[in-house]
């Protein structure tokens, strides 16, 4: 009698470091037997890989972890396992585990190369958990991508040494250390042959990437050599930080055949009174002259950022000061946070931490001034044509199909399936806030 296929679900919080996080955990399972599922109702194996940027997220984990005690009681068999950067925070670990003592793993952000022996230890009806804290330890791991997809997240480098006032990520992730050219060019090529058509590289700052490491070419190096590879349709990365975008990557972006004319580049606040407290280290000047270099050297690049605002001490001119570097930069799209306290960083320690309502009020009028913006960017391309990858059927008609520009705009057209994983001309006819709508050509 055949034995039956063991089947794991993967559910993934958080930033595209998160996902990378998940993929590699989910090709670990894969070489121990398991097959990816979409429905955790028929796993072996649920993998949740976690974020903790805000306590909100955290929330919305606790919640689901709590879900699957029911699949467990039904599935004795079902092991569930707990990873990533909320279970790297100091000292929370005892507590979660108070809370569910149902989950067999639970596991950080710097053991993934021990995975296969904790999910061995589990099947063996062992409750595990191994949360390491120094990353220097760190064995990389390197799974390949499933065979055929389309996109890829790949790590150009890890952790960070920013320490933005806000953030989390230096504590969960370790010191910034970058992977070598040559490991990264040869799991790009192996992508490629298994069918990506398009990479995005990854670091909390990839214009950071060798510095510390010191080694003898820098992030604008590795993209030139990465845009070489033959059978890649695409290159993307993120996030850039202002403090360390140079004219030489601009240049290369605009030099480059495949790499996409878009840069992911937080401001994240508009009154260098603000990035000061912030620790963003530059300026309200600094960062409008490399966006107007930007826009210079690479007309038709786009411009994506993050904003925060109700930030510690934030005053109503502070916020206008925000809200006059968004009507000055024309960002394509960008992503509003409001502050909320997240413990363990420097700002939730902070005085002066700004109302409820104010922060909401001032995050509606933001919303409000860049949907209007982004109206009006995506209005300009209307009767234009632009080639789109295509990623599949649409979220919201499946007689649609749904990809993306080169400078990360969404569009959907009408159109087949079929049509998936290729290369498309569309006509931009229509367009809101947020999504483009054509024809294909």
């Amino acid at each position: 009698m055949a034995q039956r296929t063991k089947k794991v679900c993967t559910i993934s919080y958080g930033c595209q470091m998160s996902e990378r996080d998940a993929e590699t955990l989910t090709a670990i399972s894969a070489e121990s037997g398991y097959r990816r599922t979409e429905n955790p109702e028929e796993a072996d194996l649920i993998i949740i890989n976690t974020c903790c940027v805000r306590e909100s997220a955290e929330n919305k984990i606790i919640g689901k972890i709590g879900q699957l005690k029911k699949l467990k009681e039904r599935n004795p068999y079902l092991k569930i396992a707990v990873a990533g950067c909320m279970v790297q925070q100091p000292g929370i670990l005892k507590r979660l585990q108070r809370r569910a003592s149902h989950i067999d793993i639970w596991t950080g952000t710097f053991d993934h190369h021990k995975f296969e022996e904790l999910l061995h230890a589990a099947n063996e009806g062992q409750k595990i958990a191994l949360v390491s804290s120094d990353a220097s330890d760190t064995a990389e791991v390197v799974p390949l991508a499933e065979k055929g997809k389309l996109k890829v997240n790949v790590n150009i480098m890890y952790g960070c040494d920013n320490y933005c006032a806000y953030c989390i990520v230096p504590y969960v992730r370790g010191s910034e250390r970058s992977r070598p050219k040559d490991t990264i060019l040869k799991e790009i090529r192996t992508l490629v042959l298994n069918g990506c058509q398009e990479v995005t590289l990854l670091g909390q700052n990839v214009n950071s990437y060798g510095k510390k490491d010191k080694f003898p070419y820098d992030f604008s190096d590795l993209l030139k050599e990465i845009d070489t590879i033959e059978g890649l349709s695409r290159i993307r990365f993120m996030t850039s930080h202002p403090k360390d975008l140079n004219d030489k990557l601009i240049a290369t972006v605009a030099e480059g055949k495949h790499i996409c004319e878009h840069f992911h580049f937080p401001f994240q606040a508009g009154s260098n009174r603000i990035l000061h407290a912030m620790n963003r280290d530059y300026t309200r000047e600094y960062y409008l002259e490399r966006a107007s270099r930007i826009l210079k050297e690479v007309p038709e690049a786009r411009i994506t950022t993050d904003i925060i605002v109700g930030f510690p001490g934030e005053t109503e001119e502070d916020f206008e000061m925000t809200l006059d570097l968004v009507r000055t930069v024309p960002f394509s799209q960008a992503y509003t946070f409001m502050f909320s306290k997240r413990s363990g960083t420097v700002a939730a320690r902070l005085p002066e931490q700004v109302p409820l309502e104010i922060k909401k009020h001032r995050l509606q009028k933001l919303i409000e001034l860049q949907n209007a913006k982004s109206l009006a960017w995506r209005q300009k391309m209307l009767n234009k044509y632009y080639e789109i990858l295509v990623e599949g059927p649409s979220k919201t008609n499946l007689e649609q199909i749904s990809g993306r520009t080169r400078g990360n705009e969404v569009v959907v057209v009408k159109g087949s399936e079929d049509l998936t994983d290729t290369l498309v001309n569309v006509k931009i006819v229509s367009a809101n806030s947020w999504t483009l709508f054509g024809i294909l050509d």
